[in-house]
């Protein structure tokens, strides 16, 4: 489920995609959301609490948590599911937040993925998981983060500890195993070439290595139009056929949609698996300053509405969604 990649063009042009794969439909909506909104934690008395410095367009899951989105300084944060994750047990008392908000505190905070890094790595706070709406699960998810310098950063929770994974070099992520383990296959398939044989199938490790390869062999240019036509290839490439069953594999599953966020130019493209067309949004047109509206755009059941180039002026006022808290450990 998911694979993320980041195109480091000439000139400075990066781009990172994203393709979400679900078993349902997520209830995913388009949110521009300004600076200065006031948020905590949602873990009850110990939560942080921040005011946003950045603006951010985000897509949401469920509308209860960001999974995917930019900021108006060209942060990308991506959310995508880890079934290894294990997180730490919480004490009730160490700084937290909910995991819903995991990827938002990021774009809330930071302009680049170094500054993101140093905070996390000095400022000891917890992310606390809740289950997923309508199922008997816990959240298991990865936070990969890439900014408009082209650098990148992969967090995850193993065996209880935060593990980060910063270099410009980790331009692709899928969501299982843990990334030490997706590193080791770059060597493996660096010897083969992708020009003699690439892994065909929807398995994380396959897709791992053909959005790797595809990424870096599709042509180096500023030109945002080509440029973001070769990300879009590349993404859809490693997207799951939509109503995909496979029994033996329970855990792949459709991809639902696939995001762009071009960092040079701050536009976040969307294209549902069930739309004829891509559209997008530019951070530029829409007012990201304290005081504004929360704007949103809703994208109807499976995002099945159709929208089509520019969007930018057909989001809605509207409040803030509310994110999901997590339990308080019992005392």
């Amino acid at each position: 489920m998911c694979t993320r990649l980041t195109y480091l063009g000439p000139d400075g042009r990066v781009l990172t995609a994203r393709s979400m794969d679900w078993k349902e439909d997520i209830g995913t909506n388009i949110w521009a959301l300004p600076r200065g909104l006031e948020r905590e934690g949602n873990v009850g008395p110990a939560s942080l609490t921040w005011t946003a410095d950045y603006g951010s367009v985000v897509a949401t899951a469920y509308d209860i948590a960001t999974t995917d989105g930019m900021n108006d300084a060209g942060l990308v944060a991506n959310l995508l599911w880890l079934p290894e994750s294990e997180y730490p047990d919480w004490d009730g008392e160490t700084p937290a937040i909910s995991i819903s908000l995991w990827a938002q505190y990021m774009l809330d905070n930071f302009a680049t993925v170094a500054e993101a890094v140093d905070h996390v790595e000095s400022e000891e706070f917890a992310v606390v998981t809740e289950q997923v709406p309508g199922e008997d699960r816990l959240a298991a998810l990865h936070l990969s983060l890439s900014d408009a310098t082209g650098d990148s950063a992969i967090m995850e929770y193993v065996d209880g500890e935060l593990v980060i994974h910063h270099s410009r070099e980790y331009q692709v992520m899928t969501n299982s195993p843990t990334f030490d383990k997706q590193r080791a296959l770059v060597e493996y398939w660096d010897d083969i070439g992708g020009t003699v044989m690439l892994p065909g199938t929807n398995r994380p490790a396959d897709r791992f290595a053909r959005a790797r390869f595809y990424v870096d062999s599709i042509p180096q240019t500023d030109d945002r139009r080509a440029a973001t036509a070769s990300v879009l290839s590349v993404i859809r490439n490693v997207s799951v056929p939509y109503g995909i069953s496979t029994p033996d594999e329970p855990h792949i599953s459709s991809t639902r949609w696939r995001t762009v966020a071009d960092h040079t130019d701050e536009i976040y493209y969307f294209e549902s698996a069930l739309m004829p067309n891509a559209f997008w949004v530019s951070l530029e047109e829409l007012d990201l300053e304290a005081g504004a509206d929360a704007r949103v755009l809703r994208l109807g059941p499976d995002q099945s509405t159709v929208f089509a180039g520019d969007v930018s002026d057909q989001l809605e006022a509207s409040d803030p969604f509310q994110f999901l808290g997590a339990a308080t450990p019992s005392q």
